[in-house]
């Protein structure tokens, strides 16, 4: 059965600004609720990862300094982990600049094997893009100096040395880049406190407490979710809006999303930035690798009452939501496009197809670091389809560029809300046929496509491509 994306039953629910969660809400049981009753459990406060700028002035006078290397963190109720980390944070600190600017950044490698990091989702010339044709030695700095040229957005950066990436990801180096312009400044919307990131994904620990990266040849699945960093977090939240930028950082988990009492989101973006126009839906699927920019209304939830986030697949609580009774900010969305997007036209037949088989192959090939699989031409709209012989799910994701997904056919059937306008990232199920309509117009260069199930790109399911 196909899974409902936008619900027309709670339109009741909703204000201007996004889903009002108050406590007439919270009685409404629904399917949503029918979890299995679980001991109580102490919630540790969401962990909100330090802002730092990756750009030259009085107060980075170098730009920003990175170094990822081992590090103890607390996972929340003073459990310990060894860990990971960039700059002895975990996530790494969230990175914030804005169109136009240009981001100067030394990564610094203290583990004891090769690293490189890649800002996913940026568009940067091939040597500033950290994908698996560099790397750096241990005790070794890469020098990073790119121009912000795109649209206000979430992005992400982690490893991506050939063969370790699902590894050192797995075992927390990882964090937000998040991108702001004009356009976006424009609307005012939730700021301050009241803009949440939460990167979401699963772990597992020994004995110890400490993470440790034990992957099947299907993939890791961890045993439990952690919320930036945070085992069994909870969120204060103040009687107004909230606006959460969410991110998929797990290594081969997709998490189905939705709220405990079965309000529906507002989504106002994706990976690439906004959409045209909000879109109301109650549950969301999250594809390894993407992200999402979701309104939430708290204005009706009164002091001490709560509402979970949760992933109804695996039937976990990802994090909970506690009032705090005090009036925030109210916010409405204005009556008129969110953006402006330049709808691409390409051809109606596919350019490209790439079949992503097993767990280890495109087109029947394994990755070479020495090979080229194809050459695109600099400023020229394609039009690529995504298919796959199984083992699914392949997120599908492609450097140097955003594209605009234009249909699936088969399993799930249809384009999804939050998959309209821009983005770097795709999730491809089994029985699925994704076609994407693409054009390199930044630079030319070397880049990269893979799944970013990184157990299955590091065992090769990824390709060189040079832009011409």
């Amino acid at each position: 059965m196909k899974k409902q994306a936008i619900s027309s039953t709670r339109r009741q629910v909703l204000r201007a600004g996004g889903a009002t969660l108050g406590v007439g809400a919270l009685a409404q049981f629904s399917v949503l609720d029918a979890f299995a009753q679980k001991a109580t459990v102490t919630r540790n406060p969401l962990r909100i990862p330090p802002v730092v700028s990756p750009v030259i002035s009085n107060d980075f006078p170098a730009g920003l300094s990175l170094t990822c290397a081992p590090a103890t963190v607390d996972l929340g109720g003073s459990r310990l982990s060894n860990v990971l980390a960039y700059n002895g944070t975990f996530p790494g600190p969230t990175i914030l600049a804005k169109s136009g600017d240009r981001a100067t950044i030394a990564l610094h490698n203290g583990l004891n094997e090769h690293t490189i990091t890649h800002w996913h989702g940026m568009h940067v010339d091939s040597a500033n893009d950290g994908g698996p044709l560099i790397s750096i030695i241990p005790g070794q700095t890469y020098n990073y100096s790119f121009p912000i040229i795109q649209r206000a957005c979430l992005n992400w950066y982690h490893p991506h040395p050939h063969h370790l990436t699902g590894k050192q990801v797995n075992l927390g180096l990882a964090g937000a880049f998040i991108l702001r312009d004009d356009e976006e400044d424009a609307l005012n919307l939730p700021s301050g406190r009241y803009e949440v990131p939460l990167i979401i994904r699963d772990a597992s620990v020994d004995k110890n407490g400490n993470l440790i990266y034990n992957p099947t040849a299907s993939g890791f699945t961890g045993k439990f979710p952690l919320v930036n960093g945070t085992r069994d977090p909870k969120l204060t939240v103040d009687k107004g809006d909230y606006r959460l930028r969410v991110l998929n950082g797990s290594n081969a988990r997709v998490f189905r999303i939705a709220l405990s009492n079965g309000a529906p989101f507002t989504v106002i973006g994706n990976d690439g930035g906004l959409l045209e126009a909000p879109a109301t839906v109650s549950q969301i699927e999250l594809g390894m690798g993407e992200r999402l920019d979701l309104l939430v209304n708290f204005s009706g939830l009164t002091a001490g009452a709560s509402v979970m986030l949760r992933c109804l697949d695996a039937r976990w609580d990802l994090l909970q939501f506690v009032g705090t009774g005090v009036t925030g900010v109210a916010y409405s969305l204005p009556n008129r496009p969110l953006s402006t997007i330049e709808r691409l036209v390409g051809p109606t037949v596919p350019t490209r197809t790439f079949s992503f088989d097993g767990m280890s192959r495109i087109n029947g090939q394994t990755y070479d670091m020495n090979r080229f699989d194809f050459q695109v031409n600099h400023g020229v709209t394609e039009r690529w389809r995504f298919t796959t012989g199984g083992n699914a799910p392949h997120p599908v994701h492609v450097h140097g560029a955003s594209f605009q997904v234009v249909s699936r056919t088969g399993g799930r059937g249809v384009v999804f809300p939050w998959e309209r306008a821009w983005k770097d990232t795709v999730l491809l199920n089994d029985q699925e046929v994704v076609d994407v309509l693409i054009r390199f117009d930044a630079y030319r260069g070397d880049y990269v496509i893979h799944c970013h199930q990184l157990e299955h790109e590091d065992h090769g399911m990824m390709s060189n491509f040079r832009v011409v």
